[in-house]
């Protein structure tokens, strides 16, 4: 068996920035095992796999390199590349149905990205006392002076240089693991003409970091746009490969801009 795959850096202005996910179109769904064992074999943040069920319509589904996810934001904003420069380029606006319903990518102008998400309002997290003093600790830095949990959880600074000088995750997995938790956003006010800045870290997905992730801002978004007073705001995601994004509250929904580019076109056999 042949397919094609493409891996586009999304979040990117050019290759080898952003976030990279592996993008295989298919024309019937593999097994649940065998997409498994292609996202471990590609081990970049994600594998997208999506079959034709109309035009400009797909059917979409995300598998990190150990799990399938619900949500992925870079790999739909990659999907969306593929199909309107590559496989329909007289398609402007790409409809995704997945595990968290329709999603769609219109092409711009300019040739970017605009993605549509459901936002993930966050509300204050109800955990126990020392969880601020023990996610301080186990990333060397002060505890963060607010948590938030949603869909995600999220860990709030005062200071972009905290966020911006994490060495990594830390030893952050036993103390997300005792919380009952599996991933973490740390954000803080931005700096260098940015509204925010934030990195997302996770345990038992096979990605300690995640270089941009699309998904964490559905719940950054409306938090960050209601402190600050403004519907738009321009974020940074300051992890080694690190990406910009733009980001608008849309209420129910999050949009996010974006740029993709495109690394590598090949053939997978199996």
């Amino acid at each position: 068996m042949k397919l094609k795959i493409w891996q586009v850096d999304a979040f990117a202005s050019k290759a080898l920035e952003g976030n990279p996910a592996a993008i295989v179109p298919l024309d019937a769904w593999l097994s649940d095992e065998l997409m498994q064992r292609i996202a471990g074999e590609n081990n970049v943040s994600e594998t997208a796999f999506f079959v034709r069920t109309a035009p400009s319509a797909y059917d979409l589904r995300w598998f990190t390199p150990t799990a399938e996810i619900d949500l992925c934001g870079h790999a739909t904003l990659a999907s969306g590349h593929v199909v309107s420069h590559i496989l329909e380029p007289d398609v402007q606006t790409v409809r995704f149905q997945t595990r968290s319903g329709e999603l769609t990518v219109t092409r711009q102008p300019d040739g970017t990205g605009r993605m549509s998400l459901p936002a993930d309002p966050v509300v204050p997290y109800d955990g126990p006392s020392d969880a601020a003093d023990r996610i301080g600790a186990a990333l060397g830095v002060i505890a963060p002076h607010t948590l938030l949990k949603g869909q995600k959880f999220m860990a709030v600074w005062d200071d972009a240089a905290i966020i911006r000088g994490l060495a990594g995750p830390g030893d952050l997995a036993p103390v997300l693991e005792s919380l009952g938790l599996w991933s973490v956003i740390v954000t803080a006010p931005g700096d260098q003409d940015y509204d925010f800045v934030s990195r997302f870290f996770s345990i038992g997905y096979g990605i300690p970091e995640d270089p941009v992730t699309g998904s964490a801002h559905c719940a950054l978004t409306p938090w960050w746009a209601k402190r600050l007073g403004k519907k738009a705001l321009k974020a940074r995601q300051v992890s080694p490969r690190g990406g910009d994004l733009v980001c608008t509250d849309d209420g129910a929904r999050t949009i996010i801009h974006g740029t993709c580019a495109l690394y590598l076109t090949g053939e997978i056999e199996i």
